[in-house]
């Protein structure tokens, strides 16, 4: 992907099925093939990176928690 807005995770994600789905055809060519597998890590690096910040979230949001209630 160029340099566009990010996508959000939801729209990340329903990219990479659509990507999956087009890879696992066999009829598109070679060259078009790379370029989904190019764009395909690009969106699952940006969901992780994604999921590793809600995680921290999270654990940020617990451990606040946890400390007023002690």
């Amino acid at each position: 992907m160029a340099e566009k807005e990010q996508p959000e995770f939801e729209e990340a994600l329903l990219r990479l099925e659509d990507i999956v789905k087009k890879l696992e055809d066999n009829s598109i060519s070679l060259e078009e093939s790379i370029k989904l597998y190019e764009e395909g890590i690009e969106l699952s690096k940006r969901c992780t990176q994604a999921l590793e910040e809600a995680e921290l979230r999270i654990e940020n949001v617990n451990k606040q928690h946890s400390e007023e209630h002690q």
